[in-house]
Formats: C-alpha cells, structure tokens, sequence
C-alpha cells in the first residue's frame, strides 16, 4: 500500500463531507424555496429532514459527537486513536459548515492533531 494513500483517501473524505455539509445547509437549510413549501406542507420528507436536522443542530449533536470522538482519539494510543480520529474530523467538519463553529473547531483541530502525531518508537 503506497504511503500517502490513507491520507488522501482522508483529505477527499473530509473535503466531500464539507462540501456536501455547505450544500445542505445552503440549499436545504436556508434555501427560500423550502422555508415557504415547509410552512404550508410539514409532511414532507424533506421538511421532515429539514426539521430533524434542525433538532440536531440546536442541540449541537455533531459538534458534540466530534468533540468526544476528538477527545477519546487523543486519549486512545497507537491506531486506535488515529482510527478514532477519522469519524472525529468527519463529525467535526459538518457541525463547523451547520452552525455548532463553537465546538467544532475543537473537534476539528483536536482530531487533525492525532491524526498526525507520530508513532511511539517501540
């Protein structure tokens, strides 16, 4: 396995997962067109998701799953901490594009930290 491949795979994960996290929060979230249909049709799916992702973000569930996932990845050793860190920066990303900037951040620069901290030398 070449030696770069894990981080690559890591940096397109994380800018599809900003990418697809801007999206949904600019076409669903605050799109113009949703907020009208959603007042007139709540029954919707995607007024349903709307308002469940809604839920989520005002109780800041990404942000915090990010953080703890950060957290236990800096605590954890070897590669179960740098596996942790994975699911940490892809929590922490959205929750930065989804209005939780507060706690994502941490979340994000904690799980970038493990993820490139070295090996202990055995």
């Amino acid at each position: 396995m070449p030696r770069y491949l894990p981080t690559t795979a890591l940096l397109i994960a994380a800018a599809l997962c900003l990418v697809l996290s801007l999206l949904l929060r600019y076409q669903l979230m605050e799109g113009a067109q949703w907020v009208g249909l959603c007042v007139d049709t709540p029954q919707l799916l995607a007024c349903q998701v709307r308002a469940s992702l809604g839920w989520l973000v005002h109780f800041r569930v990404l942000a915090w799953g990010g953080l703890l996932c950060a957290v236990l990845a800096f605590v954890l050793p070897d590669v179960w901490g740098k596996r942790l860190a994975v699911p940490a920066l892809l929590l922490g990303l959205p929750a930065l594009a989804l209005y939780s900037a507060s706690l994502g951040v941490f979340a994000v620069v904690l799980a970038l930290l493990r993820w490139v901290r070295a090996a202990k030398p055995a």
